[in-house]
């Protein structure tokens, strides 16, 4: 027998460490480095993956091939029933693809993922697979969901060598594994959710995936800063990692892609939690946008771009004189980086102080908003609020600005303008780059070509 090799491994980052120390040098991370046995764990999963393949009339290793010979043909995506799932999934679930499903307790992952399967056993194959709950917990959230369970394989297993034995003779076209912080692989002496056990039984999960086709959704943990727990690895080796997200509103789920390889990355979809489960939301700018009808200084309506499609929100700004030597800036839902840097723009080329103010921004409806297109309203916002001069509730804005003034053009600057006239505004603030060709009707496009230009629109 050979002589296992003690290492240290950190579970943020995977950095490897001949001896054990506090702080992880790449990730900057405290206590995160564990001890592992590295010939125990050398090869675990694919060993587990070799041991339930034997005898299944599946794919194989597909060898050595010319590139110019392999076939093209796509194969039709399996839909999920939702069409905000199916978007942030690409169109889709891709047979033979690996997709890792994260959120905070109480979410609604598995809620989620057990109605999916509900809809995807009318016409597919699909085993649900559960590590943490009984068979029990799980009919009895189906029936409450009033979910049609005749056509619902389920098991209740945590070692990843059952798990593919029992896929290889029910052969389904999905597999849902819930969670992969509680499977472990045989050979391996550490505890379910180390990191070695983790990065194995993804390890083969993702390898029985290829070579039977089968598409496996597993769910992961996250840690209190939102991350997914385990190692870094786990991320890398799915083809598709999706948060499920829970703001400030209970009452909402936004569906969060991170990674994709088979479509666009950033793409959201939003759903509604109700006494009978998920509820997917097909006009999301509708939630984000419910305005009151008389609008205080300080509120403005933007479009940002999320994935694939526009989304409105609305952006709050809250200028108030400091009482402290040290004016405070706090942001929710925006970057407060770039707010420090848009507020020194403001005062170098608008002449616009704020140096003894505090400035807070907030954005309705928990929704995170990343897109530098907020610039615009975000400057308008602060200016309306500092005035004390409400901004007309019928007019919307985006725009990015530059350190020297500018006010930058955005991408899909004529699709944000169609979907601001779609939902009522009638007067959009762009870019002057962005600024449509024709005239449109029933909407005032204003564009504007530096920050100046902004102080004459309040």
């Amino acid at each position: 027998m050979s002589k296992s090799k003690s290492v240290f491994v950190c579970a943020n980052c995977g950095a490897h460490y001949s001896r054990w120390q506090g702080i992880c040098s790449e990730c900057g991370e405290a206590a995160t480095i564990s001890e592992v046995l590295e010939s125990a764990a050398t090869n675990a999963g694919s060993q587990a993956v070799q041991r339930a393949l034997s005898g299944f009339a599946g794919q194989s290793g597909s060898g050595i091939q010319n590139l110019g010979t392999v076939d093209l043909s796509e194969k039709p995506r399996l839909s999920t029933g939702y069409s905000e799932f199916d978007r942030v999934l690409g169109g889709g679930i891709v047979r033979g693809s690996v997709v890792l499903i994260g959120g905070n307790p109480g979410a609604g992952k598995s809620t989620l993922l057990l109605q999916t399967v509900g809809i995807l056993s009318e016409r597919n194959r699909v085993l649900y697979v559960t590590g943490e709950e009984s068979l029990n917990q799980v009919a009895l959230r189906a029936q409450r969901l009033k979910i049609n369970a005749q056509n619902i394989s389920i098991a209740a297993e945590t070692s990843i060598d059952n798990i593919c034995s029992m896929a290889c003779t029910a052969k389904p076209e999905v597999l849902i594994v819930d969670s992969i912080q509680v499977m472990h692989v045989q050979g391996i002496e550490s505890a379910p959710g180390s990191v070695s056990q983790v990065r194995e039984g993804a390890a083969a999960l993702t390898q029985f995936a290829k070579r039977t086709g089968i598409a496996v959704f597993m769910v992961g943990h996250v840690t209190k800063d939102g991350t997914l727990a385990g190692p870094k690895i786990l991320e890398h080796c799915v083809d598709c990692s999706v948060i499920l997200e829970c703001g400030t509103d209970v009452r909402y789920r936004t569906l969060r892609c991170q990674k994709n390889r088979f479509g666009a990355v950033n793409e959201i979809g939003v759903f509604a939690m109700t006494d009978a489960g998920l509820r997917e939301v097909k006009n999301p700018s509708a939630i984000f946008l419910s305005r009151q009808d008389t609008v205080a200084a300080g509120s403005l309506a933007m479009v940002t771009w999320e994935g694939t499609r526009p989304l409105l929100v609305e952006l709050q700004g809250l200028v108030d004189v400091s009482l402290y030597s040290n004016p405070r800036r706090l942001t929710i839902g925006t970057d407060q980086n770039r707010l420090s840097m848009l507020l020194s723009v403001l005062h170098r080329h608008a002449d616009f102080s704020l140096a003894d103010q505090d400035v807070f921004v907030n954005v309705v409806g928990g929704v995170k908003v990343e897109d530098t297109s907020s610039d615009v309203p975000l400057c308008l916002a602060l200016l309306s609020s500092f005035l004390n001069k409400p901004i007309d509730k019928g007019t919307i804005a985006f725009g990015e600005i530059g350190l020297t003034g500018e006010i930058r053009p955005v991408p899909y600057g004529q699709e944000r303008i169609l979907e601001a006239v779609k939902q009522g505004f009638l007067r959009v603030i762009v870019p002057y780059d962005n600024a449509p060709r024709r005239t449109l009707t029933g909407v005032e496009v204003v564009p504007v070509r530096r920050v100046t230009e902004l102080m004459q629109l309040i």
